[in-house]
């Protein structure tokens, strides 16, 4: 699969083991962890081969404080307990994105996604 970033500090973060150790303050397993499940995002044929996976535990985001958040979806970067999601919006094959974004639908024929932040985004 085809990964596009929001900016090229996250893509930084995302690919570079030491700006991924800057992001999460040091915490080895967690930056380790955000590089596995990039690598298992651009070896995916199609989001649903990530979707499938239970660990990842693919989930549709929220609208949430004044956030629109309307065809967005979160991964776990290491477990549901810890605070830390890739977040992410498919897009077509012309790079934008889906609206409606009906996942169940379209799924099978994602083959670009945008990652816009890995944060805590629940607190």
């Amino acid at each position: 699969m085809e990964i596009e970033y929001a900016t090229e500090k996250l893509a930084l973060q995302c690919n570079n083991k030491k700006a991924a150790l800057k992001l999460f303050g040091g915490d080895e397993a967690l930056a380790i962890k955000l590089l596995s499940r990039i690598n298992a995002l651009e070896n995916a044929d199609t989001i649903k081969d990530i979707i499938v996976q239970r660990p990842f535990r693919f989930h549709a985001l929220a609208d949430k404080n004044k956030r629109n958040l309307k065809g967005y979806f979160a991964i776990d970067v290491k477990t549901k307990t810890s605070p830390w999601r890739i977040i992410l919006q498919p897009l077509s094959d012309n790079k934008k994105p889906f609206n409606p974004c009906k996942i169940d639908e379209i799924a099978h024929k994602v083959r670009i996604i945008e990652i816009k932040e890995v944060s805590k985004h629940y607190e």
